[in-house]
């Protein structure tokens, strides 16, 4: 069975009630539930924070198991050299995952200092962005 991680930074925890006209009505709890029962055959865990540190120790711990980890990391993907790294270290090969258009929306949105260090990167498809990451890896 293969292990998927995802992995949320900040303020995905509000998703559903937070802007619903840029990240949708879909809660975190409802989409991964989804994802579960969409691929029964695949174990996928979740973890959230809205703390750089606990993030890196999340993608630490699961980054050497895992068979892949999809990643949002929020706003810190356009600030944290210290999530850029932990990407780099680990062996699980990671998606990075964005439900709006980082591209349609403020500069400095626009450039991500994670996905030169990412194997893949979905982009502005709202919340089925997790459903292709988590295919990416099947």
């Amino acid at each position: 069975m293969k292990r998927i991680e995802i992995i949320n930074g900040p303020n995905l925890n509000l998703t559903g009630r937070r802007e619903p006209e840029v990240y949708g009505c879909t809660t975190m709890d409802e989409m991964v539930a989804g994802l579960r029962g969409q691929f029964p055959d695949v174990e996928i865990g979740y973890y959230q924070s809205n703390v750089e540190g606990e993030i890196i120790d999340r993608l630490q711990s699961v980054g050497f198991e895992a068979d892949g980890i999809v990643l949002n990391a929020g706003g810190y993907s356009h600030t944290s050299v210290a999530i850029r790294d932990a990407v780099a270290a680990v062996t699980a090969p990671v998606v990075e995952v964005h439900i709006s258009n980082i591209y349609a929306r403020e500069e400095f949105r626009r450039h991500s200092l994670l996905s030169e260090v990412c194997r893949g990167v979905v982009c502005g498809l709202g919340i089925d962005g997790y459903r292709y990451a988590v295919m990416s890896f099947l």
